[in-house]
């Protein structure tokens, strides 16, 4: 008898652009996910939604997270006040407060869905992590019009992230889709922050990291529905927690 999948909600906020703003210029970044990351976790913990996607000032954050209405309601009163009203958590807030409601946990094994999802397409080679295009591009050759396309490489990178890896053990996540078709609706090079640890009476040291910023959408099928709410719950590739890899759904059309 196969295990109940952990319920799962979609949180919706708008946070304040001011004071995230002000956020940011306070911890001297200018990575908005790192924000946002940090941000969550001075609201909720370890308990902060993840992963998580920020689509624009207008259209707000969206975040899949275990915690049901109660229990959010029970993180938000605790949260930190300024990173509370950064967020949009207050109900007095500029945005209203957040909105939070029951995400499907039971798939039906075929179901053809659409899907878009926010990605670092990156590989690790011999000089760390390497734009999976790039390292495609210099196994051709490296010359000026290879035959190689930015959307095939990422797409299969995509479904090399979805599947069982060879000689590993699978993991909960993996084998839960077929991907129908991958297409590339926005592509930038962006760059994040990552910090070290923190010695004994040290600062955190940041380290900028240039690479690859991709928006995929598609189609998929579901093989097998317990994977797939894993899946969801999850996300995809690396820097889940700082707004990557949140798989957002609608009906396919």
């Amino acid at each position: 008898m196969s295990q109940a999948a952990t319920p799962l909600h979609l949180l919706h906020t708008q946070p304040d652009a001011r004071l995230l703003a002000t956020w940011m210029a306070r911890y001297r970044t200018h990575d908005t996910g790192e924000a946002l990351h940090g941000l969550l976790r001075a609201a909720f913990g370890a308990q902060a939604p993840q992963p998580f996607r920020y689509l624009d000032e207008q259209r707000g954050l969206l975040a899949y997270t275990p915690l049901d209405t109660q229990a959010l309601a029970t993180q938000a009163a605790l949260a930190d006040p300024l990173a509370a009203r950064t967020l949009g958590l207050d109900a007095g807030s500029q945005h209203g407060g957040y909105r939070l409601r029951p995400f499907p946990t039971q798939w039906a094994q075929g179901q053809v869905l659409g899907f878009e999802v926010r990605v670092r397409p990156t590989v690790r080679g011999a000089k760390g992590e390497q734009d999976a295009f790039l390292q495609a591009v210099a196994q051709a050759g490296g010359k000026e019009g290879a035959p190689v396309q930015r959307e095939a490489v990422y797409a299969q990178w995509l479904r090399a992230q979805l599947a069982p890896r060879e000689g590993q053990p699978r993991q909960s996540w993996q084998g839960a889709v077929e991907l129908l078709d991958v297409h590339v609706t926005a592509f930038a090079r962006s760059p994040i922050t990552r910090r070290s640890q923190p010695g004994a009476g040290a600062e955190r040291k940041g380290r900028v990291i240039d690479g690859p910023d991709a928006t995929l959408t598609g189609r998929l099928c579901v093989t097998d529905p317990n994977a797939f709410a894993e899946l969801l719950a999850r996300g995809v590739g690396r820097h889940r927690s700082y707004g990557f890899g949140m798989v957002l759904l609608q009906r396919a059309l």
